[in-house]
């Protein structure tokens, strides 16, 4: 699946029914990043997405990897980050992002998702991700397994304006 179709696709996995989400358009493509925006019951939602480029750890079978940070301004929700580890995360256990000197730790998780605690955070986050070139995510499995994740910030403050831009 190329990089548009795959994020096209991620309004399906984050949860939107087809009654709930039109179909994502594309902003544009912006280094690693990709910017989308599209329309549903509650107004404009803009949101920008990226998968690593180096994902480790002693697994058999994972399933997709990505980070997305999403704009609802209808519902005044800013710069909601939001990562996808591709397996369950084992109960208890803290997922760590590094970017650059900062490490932040203060997420949750539900299933294969994490999620900032709160607004604070995810704005500190996203603060983190513009100024940084490459950001590192571990986490636990279910199963007990490790993983690390290596995404590229390259783009990000161009999408990150883009969805800004398109969801004021």
């Amino acid at each position: 699946m190329n990089k548009f179709s795959f994020f096209a696709f991620l309004a399906v996995l984050m949860g939107f029914s087809v009654a709930q989400a039109a179909t994502p358009s594309m902003i544009g493509e912006y280094g690693d990043w990709v910017a989308y925006a599209y329309k549903d019951a509650s107004g404009q939602v803009c949101y920008m997405a990226s998968t690593p480029k180096k994902d480790e750890g002693k697994y058999t079978k994972r399933g997709d990897i990505y980070v997305v940070v999403t704009h609802r301004p209808k519902e005044k929700v800013y710069d909601v980050v939001n990562f996808v580890a591709g397996y369950t995360f084992k109960s208890g256990e803290k997922v760590t992002v590094k970017i650059g000197t900062k490490t932040i730790d203060k997420l949750f998780t539900e299933g294969d998702k994490a999620w900032a605690i709160n607004e604070t955070v995810d704005k500190e986050l996203v603060t983190a991700m513009k100024r940084g070139d490459r950001m590192f995510i571990s986490g636990t499995s279910a199963k007990g397994t490790v993983t690390k994740d290596t995404y590229s910030l390259s783009g990000f403050m161009s999408a990150y304006k883009a969805i800004s831009t398109k969801c004021k």
